[in-house]
């Protein structure tokens, strides 16, 4: 694996971001790590709990913006990796690509990672934005350090909000429409009391409190855990969470559609303004 590392510690899988020179931005490549990472830790009967960690200052800055299809889809380190499924071709395809891509890697990914039957816990630090929210959102728990912000500014870029649309469920929906109208981020603090994260601890000890939550959790009964977390799950999508999102990933594909009608690109800013955003 060239973007995550995968480490076993007893009865917990740890699968770190390790693209931190690039603020662990995510491209095609590094999602299509992540989701047989996660695979690997849900087949492993040893493993009992799923820890989502990050190396550098920041969890993850989102989507990688730097300028092409070819930088999200990662394109050119595929070129010598012919198993890994068809990059993304938006200039091509347009909006039927982008929706099939999207589908698949940014709902669909989260998705499947949201449901495997085993606890799993965010150890996040620095920004989360926007992409970012995707691969934390879908863990069971969240432990952030005190310096974490987390945001998603999209509506910057004409689309309505990220393709997981979680915000909703994760703050609430005059919380969510704040962030959502404002592009402003929330701290560690403000997340917590909003129940979007667990517990919040200093940046030196997140590691630590983390692995130690998992330790706690690992002492469950395993068929318990996977009861109690179907329970949580379902109920929530028996009051609409999984038909929400479908729904909400309809609307974001329309932000493409009329950005591509309106500048030919699938979002409508500047790559100088996104940098703005994500200072």
């Amino acid at each position: 694996m060239t973007y995550i590392k995968y480490l076993k510690v007893d009865s917990t899988a740890v699968i770190t971001l390790a693209r931190p020179d690039k603020a662990n931005a995510v491209n095609g490549p590094m999602l299509d790590e992540l989701d047989e990472a996660w695979s690997r830790a849900a087949e492993d009967r040893d493993v009992r709990v799923i820890v989502l960690n990050a190396e550098g200052k920041h969890f993850s800055a989102g989507h990688d913006m730097s300028g092409s299809d070819e930088a999200l889809s990662g394109q050119e380190s595929r070129a010598s990796e012919p198993d890994r499924n068809q990059g993304l071709d938006w200039k091509n395809g347009g909006l039927a690509s982008l929706y099939q891509w999207e589908s698949k890697r940014y709902l669909g990914y989260s998705r499947r990672w949201r449901d495997i039957p085993k606890p799993s816990i965010a150890a996040v630090q620095g920004v989360c934005v926007a992409g970012g929210l995707m691969l934390c959102w879908p863990c069971d728990l969240i432990i952030a350090s005190e310096d974490a912000r987390f945001s998603d500014p999209v509506v910057r870029m004409g689309i309505g909000g990220v393709e997981y649309h979680g915000h909703t469920w994760e703050m609430g929906p005059r919380k969510a429409k704040e962030l959502l109208f404002t592009a402003r981020s929330m701290s560690a603090d403000e997340a917590e009391k909003v129940g979007m994260v667990n517990r919040v601890v200093p940046r030196e000890q997140l590691d630590a409190a983390t692995m130690a939550l998992a330790a706690e959790i690992s002492e469950m009964h395993p068929f318990g855990l996977a009861q109690a977390k179907r329970a949580v799950n379902q109920t929530m999508d028996v009051q609409g969470f999984y038909s929400a999102l479908q729904s909400a990933f309809d609307i974001h594909s329309t932000g493409h559609g009329n950005a591509l009608s309106v500048c030919g690109y699938p979002v409508i800013v500047s790559l100088e303004e996104m940098k703005k955003t994500r200072s």
